[in-house]
């Protein structure tokens, strides 16, 4: 649901590789394709540092990759260079640390005020949990086919859900 279109506007590249999933964690699928066929001479522009990681070991370790193979790295919000082969002013190396601390402290707020909202919410029984993504006729099916199935695994393959999520529903 992110809308990228503030993120290096009015720039064209080569290649893109837009992730609109979050950056908590490297598990990406545009950040691997992209760290996939970096090349020696490859520039990465990155709109902001948040959206490489939230994760300043994360942070670290994706720039790192980026400066083995041979690319340089561009963080336009926060006006930060890495160049592959250069020796990086150490204030520089500080400033990539510290921001990516600090989204990872905004990533860790936002967290603990979500908890506490859903606690709140919980308490006025308000909370209901997150909506199902099926509709009552699908519950219907699920549930008949449910009743028949001698193999529940293959049943909740079928409806691209776990065993737990399927007992669950049967359970309702």
């Amino acid at each position: 649901q992110q809308n990228t279109d503030r993120q290096l506007a009015g720039m064209s590249f080569d290649r893109e590789f837009v992730e609109k999933i979050s950056g908590k964690n490297t598990n990406r699928p545009e950040l691997n394709a992209m760290l996939g066929v970096l090349r020696s001479g490859d520039y990465v522009h990155v709109h902001e540092l948040s959206r490489l990681a939230r994760n300043t070991k994360d942070l670290l370790n994706i720039v790192e990759q980026i400066l083995a193979a041979g690319s340089t790295v561009k963080f336009y919000k926060e006006n930060l260079e890495f160049v592959a082969g250069e020796k990086q002013p150490p204030v520089q190396s500080l400033m990539l640390s510290m921001l990516g601390a600090i989204a990872q402290f905004e990533r860790d707020l936002l967290l603990e005020r979500q908890r506490e909202g859903i606690s709140l919410a919980k308490q006025r029984g308000v909370y209901k949990g997150r909506q199902s993504r099926f509709s009552d006729d699908d519950i219907a099916k699920i549930k008949s086919e449910f009743a028949v199935s001698t193999n529940k695994a293959k049943l909740a393959k079928k409806w691209s859900i776990s065993r737990a999520y399927l007992y669950r529903i049967c359970k309702q």
